[in-house]
């Protein structure tokens, strides 16, 4: 088995994909060194339970499918590919006191702009 066929690898890598983040950046977003981060990827080890926690928090992935997905519960009955939260979502769960509809669209709308500046594309 490669490490890409490790679940808890694929989800990491497709989490730095979503999230645009490289190892050492994911690894100071969760607040765990890079060699764990290096760790994960290789498949040579897996979150603990309180890495797991950052990873939930962190992705919008509920706790229970991140725990399944290391192992530490019973896998889960796959429903499909995990789909991430758009932004408003996420900051809605997230951040449900700090930030309004105003800074969410305000916070998309800056997102946006810089996707289409990364790739290119014009604004309408």
């Amino acid at each position: 088995m490669s490490a890409q066929d490790v679940p808890i690898v694929s989800f990491v890598n497709r989490l730095m994909r979503w999230r645009k983040r490289l190892p050492s950046q994911l690894a100071a977003d969760l607040g765990v060194s890079h060699a764990t981060v290096h760790r994960w990827l290789s498949g040579d080890d897996v979150p603990n339970i309180r890495s797991c926690q950052k990873l939930a928090k962190y992705s919008g992935v509920p706790l229970e499918k991140i725990l399944s997905i290391v192992g530490h519960l019973p896998r889960l009955p796959e429903t499909g590919p995990t789909e991430w939260p758009e932004f408003g979502e996420y900051a809605r769960r997230k951040y449900p006191n700090e930030l309004d509809e105003d800074l969410i669209t305000m916070i998309e709308d800056l997102i946006e702009r810089r996707r289409k500046r990364r790739y290119g594309e014009k604004d309408a």
